[in-house]
């Protein structure tokens, strides 16, 4: 992984979804408002695809992915989980039993076969929020909507925690 020249850890930020299905934006909503806050911040997205990280995310140490999830929890209920990619669900610190992606191929499925190629970073955090609405539109639901500022402030956590004191 990289160094920065002693400036700490390559972080990176990616926001996955589509503005165009309603809740599946929350990713992009949330990366543009961490970037907002922290300019110094990779942002490897938007993407579409979380196969469209392949490439993007080499060589970080860190890469935090905020998407919309599905989760047997409320709407709008954010879930912090660390991606282990070699379990079919992601399986974290939320006890949200099964969170899984609204996309074809799930991050930590895409975190599985980047590390078959040597191509994975070293962590992979994944911001989600539950989602309800996947249709067509712009719109995110209410409860996604308000909760798009709680998980920009859990990437900012992360993001300061894997950083060094300056």
């Amino acid at each position: 992984m990289t160094d920065d020249g002693g400036r700490g850890p390559h972080v990176a930020l990616a926001g996955i979804g589509n503005s165009y299905r309603r809740d599946d934006g929350a990713g992009i909503a949330v990366a543009a408002r961490v970037v907002a806050a922290d300019p110094s911040l990779v942002d490897v997205g938007p993407v579409v695809d979380p196969l469209d990280l392949l490439g993007r995310w080499d060589d970080s140490d860190l890469v935090v992915v905020v998407d919309a999830v599905r989760a047997e929890l409320p709407a709008g209920t954010v879930v912090v989980e660390a991606l282990a990619g070699d379990s079919p669900s992601a399986g974290g610190d939320t006890g949200a039993g099964s969170v899984t992606s609204s996309h074809g191929i799930a991050v930590p499925g895409v975190l599985r076969l980047a590390r078959a190629v040597g191509r994975a970073p070293g962590r992979v955090v994944l911001v989600g929020i539950v989602g309800s609405d996947f249709a067509s539109g712009t719109e995110m639901s209410l409860a996604v909507r308000a909760a798009v500022p709680e998980a920009a402030r859990r990437v900012l956590e992360i993001v300061a925690e894997a950083r060094p004191c300056a």
